[in-house]
């Protein structure tokens, strides 16, 4: 097929940056974007309306970079503010997005679009976290960073809430609830606790007789 032929088909894709707070996962979304500007690319920028630790609208890094966004309060919103013009999609702590971000996320792939996720792949227990294991599932490249431990200096996969009364999986904050923390210590391995519940009783344990 001649290459001008080729050009003219759009060919959409996913792309997820992921890793626990802390670990630049804000700054790698806003690099891409900006060079999707330098080349002259539509871009629009999403963020979840519960998000507004450092500013209502923009995307901002806690090294306080920032970029303009569009604060949305569904998946649903995202189609609907979109513009036709629109090449490269951007979307900001995807965690915090309902049921229907991966579907809606998937048509845009099939639109066309270049979309950009960001978000923690992982709960402040190590579980993962909303939607994203459907995300990362469906996406065409993904890029897990890491953070650096706040305890030795390590590459740090875990976010460490400090105040673990708090146990409801949604709760926003920056350094004075959360830390980044490598597997030696993070202290919360929800699966120690009922593990032992899921061993195969031994032979002589089993009731392995029958009644007819």
């Amino acid at each position: 097929m001649p290459e001008f032929l080729l050009s003219s088909f759009r060919s959409g894709s996913i792309e997820v940056v992921c890793g626990p707070m802390f670990s630049g996962k804000t700054e790698e979304l806003i690099r891409r974007v900006r060079r999707a500007q330098i080349a002259r690319q539509k871009v629009q920028i999403f963020k979840p309306k519960i998000d507004k630790r450092y500013h209502e609208k923009n995307v901002v890094t806690h090294s306080l970079q920032s970029i303009n966004a569009e604060p949305v309060g569904s998946a649903i919103e995202i189609l609907e503010k979109l513009f036709d013009t629109t090449r490269v999609v951007a979307i900001d702590e995807i965690q915090f997005f309902d049921e229907l971000i991966v579907r809606v996320v998937s048509k845009l792939a099939r639109r066309g679009c270049r979309v950009i996720c960001a978000g923690l792949d992982q709960d402040y227990k190590g579980r993962p976290f909303g939607h994203m294991p459907e995300l990362l599932a469906v996406a065409d490249m993904v890029n897990k960073i890491q953070a650096v431990c706040t305890v030795c200096g390590a590459p740090a996969s875990k976010t460490y809430r400090k105040d673990l009364k708090k146990t409801e999986q949604v709760l926003v904050g920056e350094s004075e609830i959360y830390d980044a923390r490598c597997r030696t210590h993070f202290d919360y391995f929800d699966e120690d606790e009922n593990l032992l519940a899921y061993s195969i009783p031994k032979k002589e344990e089993r009731d392995d007789t029958f009644v007819i």
